[in-house]
């Protein structure tokens, strides 16, 4: 592990000589109007253009730009003016907690708006439509009618599309166009036309068309926006892992209580009994034992004393600790851990899929047609109430609700039935990156295994022994401690916790019976020459008699050899990384039928390994649950976390399965391939859809009312399509 921080230092690669000769410094945006693919490019390239700025990235799923600069000669303020003046809202990135939730129920809410005024539109257009065509309805009442309508659109429209308007309205600011300017030229038109055939006392209005086409578009919106706050934040959530107060040791020997981030290198840390430590650090005085599990993903403790190196984050089990720190704050390993994972996960976000790639053509040419099906209207000789009509019927039927459907469609009926599988879906593009990969690579504890040290033969030992094992072991939080005491209270005994015990860190617990002493430990604590075996062992030595080995093992998920032979038939490539010892990775890969395998690997080696597969052109599933395993995940082209992992690694997972069974990976890679071919067929639908409906929307036999009815079969067309996913029988095929 001291290894760690000098592999983790030079990860940072260093890509403009600017950083070698001024200080530099981080700040972090959020822009909230950043939709696409597109709109990543634009933010980028308009804060790279800012003086002294070094290098500005994107993160589209967090909607967070990242913007390393020359320390002093720009500020946050500045960054933010930049974007505005390209057409985006920014303002820079709070660390405390902020409700991220907070955008998906003001979409919700003009979801819910936009479907009641279409609801009942709907009804006041089909009593019109109906009195039109027996003739029976007086010209009085249809106007009246049409009024209510107009009362229920405008407000609806007005609340309903301010998304769409201020979208568009900062693009063309910024003398840009992107996809929701034709949506609102469209939604605007629509509902101007109808206002004005309103109040004129024609017979045909479009309010219904106008609120259609928006509750439509609000429901594609809010699945993607849905899907993109489940994964925003993966690294803020690192900052509840750190330690908030810390004990400083002054040279007079006097304490004083400091938060973490007021403390500096070279200051005195006291780490008592069961805190968390808040700095990384050299141990200057006491033994003990260290619980580097957050790190390292392994649940042994490790045991420390004067001059080891321990990390911020990692929890003192043993006796109190003196540390002098050599790094703090955002210099620990902790925080780069995090930067790690950031910069992968920035660098996923940069996967740009189908429908991001088509915006960038999208708006010019919708806007071009419209204005040639309006001019060539008026060049027939027809009025341009009539042109007009068409125009807007052309921007409502190339309205993109089917195509902007088609994956958050198939996304949450893919989803849905994950879920029921107990799987749950995180990442916006998650299904899909998982439908590319060719290679898996596990971590060992806690994903193949169980992560909880059990008794191998535990007959061996009687229960009285046992039961005498137990007492000791139930006054420490030692993991095998915790597996004597769990394996006595399986065999119906009720271990009570044993008074005047103490504890040797790194050798283990004694005590003083009637009979003589009693302990429970290492083979050495025990006078036991040595240990021999690849399983680790802990040794209870009576009063009387000899030491007795209890020996633990940390047992495979109950299918993962069956899994890991299902995939490697599919064709995959498996690879396990860990960071335990050699010994024990090597008898988990023989056990689960893994060839290739390496131990002792840290945060920097598991992602370099990743690297490297990429490469070799592969594309990467990680499956993983420690907080050692977040960057890896975020790096991976995809990601898969059990729901007994740190919360860290939940949250940077595209998805999280439930469950001591391994197999919901292997329903997870079957549902994400399916998913892909119906986005793809759901793409081909919405292709279809415009090829026979654009040209009759151009020639006038369509209607704006037609055009919405038209966009709203080609959405349910792609749903019900989607739909179809969470019923049907799957199978990995290779």
């Amino acid at each position: 592990m001291g290894q760690v921080l000098t592999d983790l230092a030079v990860a940072p690669v260093t890509t403009d000589r600017k950083q070698q000769d001024a200080p530099l410094e981080t700040i972090t945006l959020v822009v909230e109007n950043m939709h696409c693919g597109g709109c990543m490019r634009k933010v980028e390239q308009a804060l790279s253009n800012e003086p002294g700025v070094v290098s500005a990235r994107a993160n589209l799923s967090a909607r967070r730009v990242t913007v390393v600069s020359e320390k002093g000669r720009r500020s946050a303020e500045d960054f933010v003016e930049a974007l505005a003046k390209a057409g985006y809202k920014a303002a820079p990135l709070i660390d405390d907690s902020s409700d991220i939730g907070q955008a998906d129920q003001h979409f919700l809410r003009r979801v819910g708006v936009a479907g009641f005024a279409a609801a009942n539109i709907m009804l006041l257009s089909v009593s019109v439509w109906s009195g039109q065509a027996g003739g029976d309805m007086e010209q009085s009442i249809q106007t009246l009618f049409h009024w209510i309508s107009a009362l229920i659109a405008l407000p609806a429209v007005a609340y309903a599309g301010q998304p769409f308007f201020r979208s568009a309205v900062d693009a063309l600011k910024a003398r840009n166009l992107n996809m929701d300017v034709p949506i609102s030229l469209a939604i605007l038109l629509a509902t101007g036309m109808s206002l004005y055939q309103t109040m004129r006392g024609s017979e045909h209005v479009y309010f219904d068309a106008s609120v259609s086409l928006l509750f439509f578009l609000l429901i594609g919106r809010f699945l993607d926006q849905r899907m993109r706050t489940r994964a925003a934040g993966a690294a803020a959530n690192l900052l509840g892992l750190r330690s908030m107060m810390a004990t400083v040791v002054e040279a007079d020997g006097r304490t004083e209580r400091l938060p973490a981030r007021l403390l500096a290198p070279g200051m005195r840390i006291l780490v008592a009994t069961g805190e968390r430590i808040g700095v990384d650090g050299r141990v200057i005085e006491g033994t003990g034992a260290v619980d580097e599990s957050l790190i390292t993903g392994e649940a042994t403790p490790v045991t420390v004393d004067p001059g080891r190196q321990v990390f911020a984050g990692t929890v003192n089990m043993g006796q109190p600790l003196l540390i002098e720190a050599t790094a703090t704050n955002e210099g620990t390993l902790l925080a780069e851990i995090g930067r790690l994972m950031t910069a992968a996960e920035q660098s996923r976000g940069r996967y740009v899929r189908l429908a991001d790639r088509a915006a960038r053509l999208y708006a010019p040419a919708v806007h071009l047609l419209g204005l040639l099906t309006f001019i060539g209207w008026m060049l027939l000789g027809y009025g341009w109430e009539q042109a007009l009509t068409a125009a807007i019927a052309v921007l409502i039927i190339t309205c993109p609700c089917a195509l902007a459907l088609a994956v958050p469609a198939v996304q949450v009926a893919a989803s849905s039935r994950l879920f029921g599988q107990g799987v749950l879906v995180k990442a916006a593009d998650g299904l899909e990156r998982l439908s590319e990969v060719d290679t898996i690579v596990f971590d060992k504890t806690g994903t193949l295994t169980m992560g909880e040290p059990r008794l191998v033969d535990p007959q061996s030992c009687s229960d009285e022994l046992l039961s005498r094992a137990a007492a000791l072991a139930a006054t420490s939080r030692h993991p095998y401690a915790r597996a004597v005491v769990k394996e006595a209270r399986a065999r119906g005994l009720d271990p009570v916790a044993a008074t005047n015990v103490r504890e040797v860190a790194g050798a283990g617990l004694a005590r003083e019976t009637e009979h003589g002493e009693e302990r429970l430990g290492s083979a050495a604590w025990c006078g036991v020459g040595s240990e021999t075996g690849d399983l680790a062992t802990l040794w209870f030595k009576p009063a009387e008699g000899d030491p007795i080995a209890l020996r633990f093992e940390d047992h495979l998920r109950p299918d993962a050899a069956e899994v890991i032979n299902t995939l490697k038939k599919a064709g995959y490539r498996i690879e396990l990384l860990s960071g335990d010892r050699p010994a024990a990775v090597e008898a988990t890969a023989r056990d689960a039928g893994i060839e290739h395998w390496h131990s002792r690997q840290n945060p920097a080696q598991k992602i370099a390994r990743l690297e490297a597969l990429k490469a070799e052109g592969r594309k990467v599933l990680m499956v993983g649950d420690g907080l050692n395993d977040a960057p890896a995940l975020a790096a991976a082209h995809a990601s898969i976390s059990p729901s007994t992992a740190a919360d860290i690694s939940q949250t940077t997972a595209d998805l999280v399965f439930q469950g001591e069974r391994l197999g919901s990976v292997v329903e997870a890679l079957a549902v994400a391939k399916a998913s892909h071919r119906m986005a793809l067929q759901n793409f081909g639908l919405s292709l279809a859809y415009n090829a026979i409906f654009v040209p009759l929307a151009v020639a006038g036999y369509a209607t704006p009312l037609i055009a919405a009815i038209a966009m709203s079969s080609s959405s349910i067309a792609v749903t019900a399509n989607a739909v179809r996913l969470r019923s049907k029988r799957l199978k990995l095929k290779v």
